[in-house]
């Protein structure tokens, strides 16, 4: 069964369009968090969010039979994403022919388009409805643009399971490459549900902060005992899985390896997790497992980048999930939570944050959890709290949790 390497990775993002300025960003601490600027904030209980800046036009040349304005704004973030990570990697996936791959996640594709054109129905009539609806926003319309664009030929499909779309996407792509039915797979995840219907569900729902409208950078608060919800965001990660085959091949320098992975379900509540964690829990240690890893042996040399919402409910099941998993080891783990600085980025939150888990294993940089003032005592874990820290990690854990109660674990590794 074939290694998997990380050998090309790309970033969309509240922070900035490219990874150096997403890793800039969470090590300094900031906050990509503001006040909406392309979303009509009116009577809704929450105005902030993770915006993405610029892309309104094309940042290279695309081919003749793709167009910008055919895609919807979350397939414009997986091109642009996967522009970057193909060159990150030097590959040319036609030349990889049907040995190429593209599988993104995404957990509500296509809301922008829905927004736009349900507005243009209701206020100018069906004959003013775009021709090109269905192909903008239906839920492959990602990779298929991705395929498109860079001439890939292989399998080309959507994985959606809410918060864990990126991070079972990567499970897929992994799955692949070890079957060896490819050679490289473009993978990841793309959101772009920052619009009055996505905000006003999820505050209907209770998901969201809405203390915070006037302090935005503070709004999002994982494992503090203040904590009052998520913080919606948008943007794409992709990162390119190679085959360790292909890798030796083409004499590429892998970033870092995926080792293991584990998903389970809750089968407990459409959108609150199991209080207990044991399904998350069990998610841990089937990555473990799969990564031939002893959990008690490599916690003080593993990073935790957590799910780490801010929501009540989420960061103690998750707290309980981690001490269930690692057992006494558990103090040993240094955990926290990017989101506090790019918010929930929904579909592709485990993609970008397994960018982030990779940078950490190449620069031994623990991105920290900002607004972590008054630390829940039911969520005493060793959390990186306020400024980045310096340690000696080996391996990388990203969990990714979904309404639906999806729970998904990836381990990565140092490439060495």
């Amino acid at each position: 069964m074939s290694r998997v390497f990380v050998t090309g990775m790309g970033v969309v993002s509240p922070l900035g369009n490219s990874v150096g300025q997403l890793w800039l960003g969470l090590t300094e601490g900031r906050s990509g968090i503001g006040r909406l600027q392309r979303v009509d904030t009116t009577g809704l209980a929450a105005t902030i969010g993770g915006e993405v800046q610029g892309l309104d036009e094309a940042p290279f040349e695309l081919p003749k039979q793709v167009a910008w304005r055919r895609m919807d704004r979350a397939s414009r973030f997986a091109v642009s994403a996967a522009r970057q990570a193909i060159d990150d990697a030097g590959i040319v996936p036609s030349e990889f022919g049907h040995r190429c791959g593209v599988i993104v996640g995404a957990g509500l594709s296509g809301l922008d388009t829905l927004q736009q054109q349900t507005d243009i129905l209701l206020s100018r009539g069906p004959d003013r409805v775009s021709p090109l609806t269905i192909p903008l926003l239906m839920p492959n319309a990602a990779p298929a643009n991705v395929s498109l664009t860079f001439g890939i030929r292989g399998p080309a499909f959507t994985v959606s399971a809410a918060c864990a779309s990126s991070g079972l996407a990567i499970i897929q792509a992994t799955e692949l490459l070890r079957s060896g039915a490819a050679d490289v797979v473009i993978t990841g995840g793309t959101e772009s549900s920052l619009t009055r219907l996505g905000i006003a569900a999820f505050c209907r729902m209770g998901a969201m902060a809405t203390k915070f409208n006037d302090d935005p950078q503070r709004a999002i608060r994982p494992f503090d005992l203040n904590r009052s919800g998520l913080v919606m965001s948008e943007g794409a990660g992709i990162l390119i899985l190679e085959s360790e085959e292909s890798v030796a091949r083409r004499g590429a320098t892998p970033h870092a390896e995926v080792l293991g992975y584990g998903s389970t379900s809750d089968a407990c509540h459409l959108v609150r997790p199991e209080p207990s964690g044991q399904g998350a829990a069990q998610a841990i240690r089937y990555a473990l497992s799969s990564a031939g890893v002893d959990g008690s042996e490599i916690a003080s040399r593993t990073y935790i980048n957590a799910h780490g919402t801010g929501t009540k409910a989420n960061d103690v099941a998750e707290t309980l999930a981690l001490k269930e998993a690692f057992g006494t080891s558990a103090p040993q783990l240094r955990v926290s939570s990017t989101k506090s600085m790019l918010g929930h980025l929904i579909g592709a939150a485990g993609a970008v944050e397994s960018v982030a888990c990779v940078r950490t294993l190449q620069t031994g940089i623990i991105p920290p959890t900002i607004n972590l003032d008054t630390p829940d005592p039911e969520c005493d874990l060793n959390l990186v709290a306020l400024s980045a820290q310096q340690a000696d990690i080996h391996y990388a854990i990203n969990n990714t949790f979904g309404f639906g109660g999806h729970n998904v674990s990836l381990i990565l590794g140092r490439s060495s």
